[in-house]
């Protein structure tokens, strides 16, 4: 009984309080693919955070299953919040704008930022209409976010299938300091507006 005290009660709150972090608090997640590189790289660990708050610019993990009609069950994407709920989207002359207003993408290069975003120029509904997501859309709509990954030319996402529901993201993504490199951290953990 003695040993119980000791040793196993401890045990067994500290196996409680790692399950309860683990389901409503932060998870790891693995990065799969390029499509967040440079930032992110594939099989790269990262933490998720769940109770965070989605901002313009967050790095987020959603649940991709019926967001993109190839996803299978249990496929989660790594993605960046570009448009929030009310915002309009558009790229022109290799420049991104949200609301009208340029967004300072420091964070990739020009070639990441520019190679493999369509046909130059594109808005919300000229995207809807090229790929049948949606009639007559000009403004993310309630409830849903517009995401972009870092590495255009090779990232499948809402340029192509639309938006993520809110209720598909898992959290926010943020890079633990013993990985990667202080700018990489930075462009994943400080960005949001």
């Amino acid at each position: 009984m003695k040993f119980l005290k000791e040793i196993g009660l401890p045990v067994i709150i500290g196996l409680l309080l790692a399950v309860l972090l683990k389901s409503f608090v932060l998870s790891p997640v693995r990065v799969d693919g390029p499509s967040m590189e440079p930032n992110l790289t594939n099989n790269e660990r990262v933490w998720m955070f769940k109770q965070a708050s989605v901002k313009h610019l967050s790095v987020i993990v959603f649940d991709a299953h019926g967001e993109d009609p190839e996803a299978s069950a249990g496929t989660d994407y790594v993605k960046r919040v570009i448009g929030l709920p009310g915002d309009t989207v558009a790229f022109k002359n290799n420049k991104l704008y949200v609301n009208g207003k340029q967004i300072n993408q420091s964070f990739i290069s020009a070639a990441e930022g520019t190679t493999g975003t369509g046909s130059g120029n594109w808005t919300l509904q000229s995207l809807a209409k090229q790929y049948g997501w949606g009639n007559n859309v000009k403004v993310v709509p309630k409830g849903e976010y517009f995401v972009l990954g870092d590495h255009r030319s090779v990232s499948n996402d809402s340029r192509y299938w639309g938006f993520v529901d809110k209720d598909k993201i898992a959290g926010v993504v943020k890079v633990p300091f013993w990985t990667g490199d202080k700018q990489q951290r930075q462009n994943i953990n400080s960005l949001g507006y």
